[in-house]
């Protein structure tokens, strides 16, 4: 299981993915979603931080992904709000592969 926590305050935004989306090594569909969830964690940052040119704390591991970027721009609270729904449509046609936590609406609200 992959779980997404989705962190929002006033001065930082941003994400945590933990965990396989494998059950094993026959989960084809945990394969899918391992990948589809990968990918767009990596094009979020890599357009928060190269694109838009906002600054980020960012920690990858094996089975995870922290990243943080403190007083995000509005440009970047958009792009992960649009991750978190990406990622939150995702996991209501896998919910057996992802959950998804947290993380306000607009961190500038």
């Amino acid at each position: 299981m992959t779980s997404v926590k989705f962190l929002a305050d006033k001065d930082s935004y941003g994400f945590e993915i933990s965990g396989h989306s494998s059950c094993d090594c026959d989960d084809e569909f945990g394969k899918i979603v391992c990948a589809a969830v990968s990918s767009a964690a990596y094009m979020a940052a890599n357009t928060v931080t190269e694109i838009i040119g906002d600054k980020a704390d960012i920690e990858v591991d094996d089975g995870k992904m922290l990243f943080v970027c403190k007083n995000p721009s509005d440009a970047t609270v958009k792009v992960l709000l649009g991750l978190k729904l990406h990622l939150t449509a995702l996991s209501e046609d896998y919910s057996n592969n992802l959950k998804i936590y947290g993380g306000a609406k607009n961190v500038k609200d």
